[in-house]
């Protein structure tokens, strides 16, 4: 309970103490801060996918700004051969200005992954961008691109809908939660019947031999995405283990040294605070890191 109250509590606490408690969770602020993570994860035998931290773009020149340090990753990762994709968020590249000009952008970010054998996962965000984003995704397959893949959240109750449509073309899936607020129409709430979907869900895909990014740190899901494999002898080339950068990293590694692939997201970029709020709500624990920070100077 204290934790849950200093997590609703953040948006009062001062930056620079958000910033040294959740500086684990971000690679900083750099191009240079993402590759030296990325190595750091290669080295524990972790992939990575990068993604420049901003959304809700609501201005041309900003979503363009966004598009080429998004491609400026990619060229830093084909330069240092680092193991990483690319992961983007359309809002930060214009679908909330116009649908073909996210586009434009999105696929010239795809095809330059193309040129040097990387992949772009296309974020999923909240419930008004669900279709927009589907949608743009399967242009990209009808037009021979074949590099990227998107999310499906577990908590969207149309979710077994967008699978099944999904595996007639084959897609590659990130399967999460979901974070965002969303009406109970539309959205589980509960914990249980959320992870019952998401167990569901991982079933069905399963089962359609579609490739999936098991994204999760829930340990129920965990246990039974491995319960799954090993019963189905699913091969470790039809799917991967996702989390995020700094959370549950010995878990991470059990999961590597149990032979699993694993992949790591590795956000970076001046929008750090943003991020920083939201991962911390998600995870009260770590929030009452910064009561502690408060009183230490955020040692």
């Amino acid at each position: 309970m204290f934790n849950q109250l200093v997590a609703k509590a953040l948006p009062i606490v001062p930056k620079p103490i958000v910033r040294a408690v959740s500086s684990r969770y971000i690679a900083g602020e750099t191009i240079q801060d993402a590759v030296n993570t990325t190595r750091k994860l290669n080295a524990h035998n972790a992939k990575a996918t990068i993604d420049v931290l901003g959304e809700f773009v609501s201005s041309r020149s900003q979503a363009e700004q966004e598009a080429q340090m998004s491609s400026n990753v990619l060229t830093a990762i084909g330069e240092t051969n680092i193991q990483s994709g690319l992961s983007v968020k359309l809002t930060s590249l214009g679908l909330d200005i116009e649908d073909e000009f996210c586009y434009k952008n999105v696929a010239a970010l795809v095809k330059k992954a193309h040129e040097i054998k990387r992949f772009v996962r296309l974020d999923m965000e909240n419930s008004p961008y669900t279709t927009k984003t589907i949608d743009l995704y399967k242009r990209l397959r009808s037009e021979g691109l074949s590099n990227t893949g998107v999310v499906i959240q577990a908590y969207m109750r149309r979710s077994e809908d967008d699978i099944n449509d999904l595996s007639k073309l084959g897609a590659s899936v990130r399967l999460c939660k979901g974070i965002y607020i969303e009406p109970s129409n539309i959205a589980f709430q509960g914990r249980d019947e959320v992870q019952e979907n998401y167990k569901k869900l991982l079933r069905l895909m399963f089962d359609k031999d579609m490739y999936v990014g098991i994204a999760t740190h829930d340990d129920v899901l965990l246990d039974f995405a491995q319960e799954e494999i090993a019963k189905r002898g699913v091969k470790p080339d039809r799917y991967e283990f996702q989390m995020l950068l700094g959370v549950r990293e010995q878990k991470r590694d059990a999961l590597i040294k149990a032979g699993h692939h694993m992949r790591i997201y590795v956000p970076f970029g001046h929008d750090w605070y943003g991020y920083s709020v939201r991962r911390l709500k998600e995870n009260p624990e770590v929030a009452g890191h910064i009561v502690r920070a408060m009183f230490t100077g955020g040692r």
